[in-house]
């Protein structure tokens, strides 16, 4: 399994979300068992001027993992119980991120079940999902998916080939002023 370098992520954020799609997100376990998925949806955050982002607010002790190098993840907690896993884009010091919304299990699958007690249906259909299926939490927050000997990575795969790709505004952002709320930035994918 190849992984997706720095480069990959160190480009505009909106170019990466499109390109995240049929990739293949992997965790590998300290026994050599893995997790893996296609990314299937995704959400862009860009920038101090998206009041959608976390950076909104400048450089705080939360968001210093947004400023860092493309290829980092920026794991935050929600309602106080879920996790969020996003990977840092563009140049160190700008602060833009992608939220891994769903992917599709390809291996691992048992681990899921176990670690989400859910049906493959709902196993990683939604960012919470994922997270718990794939066991990841804040420890894992500021982490380089992009080094030799990293254990979460993302990887080209070649079983995904047609897809139509869809564009919506952002979930669960309702409190967010306009433009930004209605901002197509949700990319997803459907087989064709």
């Amino acid at each position: 399994m190849k992984k997706l370098d720095r480069n990959f992520f160190d480009r505009p954020t909106l170019t990466v979300s499109r390109e995240l799609l049929g990739k293949k997100i992997v965790k590998i376990e300290n026994d050599g068992s893995y997790y893996s998925g296609i990314i299937n949806e995704v959400e862009a955050y860009i920038g101090e001027t998206d009041k959608a982002c976390h950076a909104r607010v400048g450089l705080t002790e939360r968001t210093k993992t947004l400023y860092d190098e493309a290829g980092t993840l920026y794991i935050y907690l929600i309602y106080g119980m879920y996790w969020m896993l996003n990977i840092v884009t563009e140049s160190k010091g700008f602060p833009a991120a992608i939220l891994i919304r769903s992917i599709i299990p390809t291996h691992g699958i048992d681990m899921m079940i176990n670690n989400r007690h859910q049906s493959i249906a709902q196993l990683t259909n939604g960012p919470a999902k994922f997270t718990k299926a794939f066991n990841i939490d804040k420890s894992w927050n500021g982490y380089n998916i992009c080094s030799k000997t990293s254990k979460i990575f993302v990887t080209s795969d070649t079983s995904v080939n047609k897809f139509l790709t869809k564009y919506n505004p952002r979930k669960g952002i309702n409190n967010t002023p306009e433009p930004w709320r209605s901002l197509a930035w949700n990319i997803s994918y459907h087989s064709t």
